[in-house]
């Protein structure tokens, strides 16, 4: 066991055991790590600044934008672009890709995220979080948004940051999943839990029952059949994609935000949250679908494509798969 050890150490250990590596890859998460230490300091004293409410105006996706959106895009921005590792960038909170300034060399990655998830609960001290993923792109060609529409299966790593009674660093780069937590005392993030495997069936489902209404048949009837389950599932919904995820991640569950009659595409993001996740989930062996079809197959035809997701424990997503071929009843 490697409990205790840096993420720094880490990387230079995965690095060394594949053949071939030039260091790239770890000089961009070192810079990422930057960014975590930075965002996670602000949103743990968030109350004590003038960061919490709103900014006073709204992202690509018409929702209010939070003063630590703003804060979080920003610091993974100027954190990122001048380390050489990347060749551009694309936010949830943006409309366009962010093409790396002339100024700095261009890397042979692009990050996608999401600054910061759940931001909405910031002001109630709930636990909030940022989702990334990296892509390889060819630095010599010009940058467009095609080379971000990639399929999930190509991502080569995705993982998130979960700023709560203590910080975490969970991340895949196709060889199992790991976890880091935040030492405030030594400033480092310091491994936690190695070689996460979520369990192949949980007890707990989480989805928004507001929606409950605007749900098709498959939905209600595979919800149902939870509530009166011998099983006895427990329902818990956070609100904030990253915590629910990081629970189930741990204990077993399956989370849900499915197409509905209102969104009849799904309404959380492909690039920036169902594939970083969907990555992480299968190399945990859980399993991620939209329903009918695999997250990581699909092939993104817009920067900010929508999508269902049904995420968490293999066998609990296949048993809601099964109740989907009743959402045209």
């Amino acid at each position: 066991m490697n409990i205790g050890m840096t993420l720094t150490k880490f990387l230079l250990e995965e690095q060394r055991r594949l053949p071939g590596s030039k260091g790239n890859f770890t000089a961009l998460f070192s810079d990422l790590v930057v960014a975590a230490k930075i965002i996670s300091r602000e949103v743990n004293r968030a109350g004590l600044i003038d960061i919490l409410g709103a900014a006073g105006s709204k992202n690509v996706h018409g929702e209010e934008v939070q003063k630590l959106d703003e804060y979080a895009n920003t610091t993974i921005i100027k954190t990122m672009e001048h380390g050489g590792h990347l060749s551009g960038m694309a936010s949830e909170e943006m409309d366009e890709i962010i093409k790396v300034d002339p100024k700095y060399p261009r890397g042979k990655y692009l990050l996608l995220f999401d600054p910061l998830d759940g931001s909405s609960n910031i002001d109630v001290n709930i636990s909030v979080g940022t989702i990334f993923s990296i892509l390889r792109c060819n630095p010599e060609c010009e940058l467009t948004e095609k080379e971000f529409l990639k399929a999930g299966a190509e991502q080569v790593c995705a993982g998130y940051i979960l700023y709560s009674s203590s910080t975490m660093f969970v991340y895949t780069t196709g060889h199992g999943v790991h976890g880091f937590t935040l030492d405030p005392n030594v400033g480092e993030f310091l491994l936690s839990h190695e070689n996460i495997r979520i369990p192949d069936r949980g007890k707990i489902y989480s989805v928004n029952e507001g929606n409950s209404r605007h749900w098709l048949p498959g939905t209600s009837l595979y919800i149902e059949k939870l509530k009166n389950d011998e099983k006895n599932y427990t329902a818990r919904y956070v609100g904030s994609l990253v915590a629910d995820f990081h629970r189930n991640l741990l204990k077993g569950g399956v989370f849900l935000y499915p197409a509905d009659k209102k969104s009849v595409s799904g309404k959380l993001r492909l690039l920036y949250e169902a594939n970083p996740l969907a990555f992480i989930v299968e190399q945990a062996g859980g399993k991620a679908s939209t329903g009918d079809k695999r997250i990581l197959d699909i092939v993104p035809e817009k920067l900010h494509q929508r999508v269902p997701l049904i995420i968490g424990s293999k066998s609990d997503v296949e048993e809601a798969e099964s109740f989907w071929k009743y959402q045209d009843a």
